[in-house]
């Protein structure tokens, strides 16, 4: 299994985005993004050993995940991302995770 690389997140979500969208954004706003993410699963308690793979339906956890960054982006007065923009991104970054789990 490989491991998780932010950078290569930040690059699966930009390749999920149009030109006009991805350029909008520096690194550092989607590694905000990402960090959103990481930060869900922890409070979720959904980076547990033992959890089980399959109690988080995929469209489940998206709509959780859009739903929990964007009160976060809303909290975050020097944000610039487009809310709309957040459901390609997140999609992208849990497709390279999905990258990653598949490589076992």
């Amino acid at each position: 299994m490989n491991e998780y690389d932010e950078l290569t997140a930040i690059k699966a979500m930009r390749a999920a985005l149009p030109a006009q969208v991805s350029n909008a954004y520096d690194d550092d706003e989607l590694l905000n993004i990402v960090d959103m993410i990481w930060d869900y699963y922890e409070q979720n308690g959904l980076l547990d050993i033992d959890m089980d793979d399959d109690d988080d339906e995929p469209d489940t956890l998206l709509q959780d995940l859009v739903e929990y960054t964007t009160r976060m982006l809303k909290k975050d007065k020097g944000a610039t991302i487009e809310l709309d923009h957040l459901p390609a991104m997140i999609q992208a970054e849990l497709d390279y995770e999905e990258t990653l789990a598949n490589d076992i």
